[in-house]
């Protein structure tokens, strides 16, 4: 029954890992909708493996080991290759920067592995948020022709290499960033909480799917932010 139990779990972060990998399949066919859809799934049973862990007590160094390599999958290569097959059309020697992507992704969960400080919250941006940035960035971009007519300039290219490498600095680095677990519901204990997430759902309210990567961009302003009065308070 034991092992039932945890396999269970394992099963439910598998499900994350094919979910990645159909991404990927959709993003090499250009179809990003369809491939952002499949990250979102995969977000959710990312959530939800941990959750059916605890639920059946069912915690097991194989499940941490499985979920990181579901994570690399999902949130690390498939927002890589959606990326890289983006501007591939645009720039096929740029486009290889994209892996970057993956590379630190990779190394962000194998930091992350061995990080004991990252139990209520996280040492640098998750991988799952800096995929969100990223494959929602590329598809409202390709769903507008003409933004996607001028990416081929440039400054633009400029931006898209300097994000990379921001975001890839933001996944490795030591800048102490806020989780969204509760584990209580008071206005005191949670006050970073409630207003990202008021403010998240303004932004969804406004511009919909493409307020995604403001949310991601809002994260990480919020957490920077509260470090640096965290400090100039002490």
């Amino acid at each position: 029954m034991e092992r039932i139990k945890k396999n269970i779990a394992n099963a439910v972060t598998s499900l994350n890992l094919v979910s990645g990998c159909l991404s990927v399949v959709y993003s090499f066919q250009h179809d990003y909708t369809t491939a952002v859809f499949f990250l979102l799934l995969a977000s959710v049973f990312d959530f939800a493996d941990g959750f059916v862990a605890r639920l059946l007590h069912a915690h097991s160094l194989l499940g941490k080991e499985l979920d990181s390599l579901g994570d690399m999958v999902s949130f690390g290569v498939a927002p890589g290759i959606m990326l890289f097959t983006f501007l591939t059309p645009i720039n096929s020697t740029l486009a290889y920067i994209a892996f970057l992507i993956p590379v630190f992704s990779a190394y962000r969960l194998a930091k992350f592995n061995i990080d004991v400080r990252q139990t209520s919250s996280f040492i640098g941006l998750p991988t799952p948020a800096n995929a969100i940035f990223w494959m929602f960035l590329i598809k409202n971009v390709s769903e507008e022709s003409s933004l996607v007519s001028r990416m081929n300039s440039l400054s633009n290219l400029i931006i898209i290499s300097v994000l990379v490498l921001l975001f890839c600095f933001l996944m490795v680095s030591e800048i102490p960033m806020f989780s969204l677990k509760f584990k209580t519901f008071t206005w005191k204990d949670n006050k970073l909480r409630f207003t990202f997430l008021l403010l998240s759902l303004l932004l969804i309210v406004l511009f919909q799917t493409k307020a995604f990567p403001f949310i991601i961009v809002l994260f990480v302003a919020i957490s920077v932010a509260s470090n640096i009065f965290s400090k100039k308070k002490s």
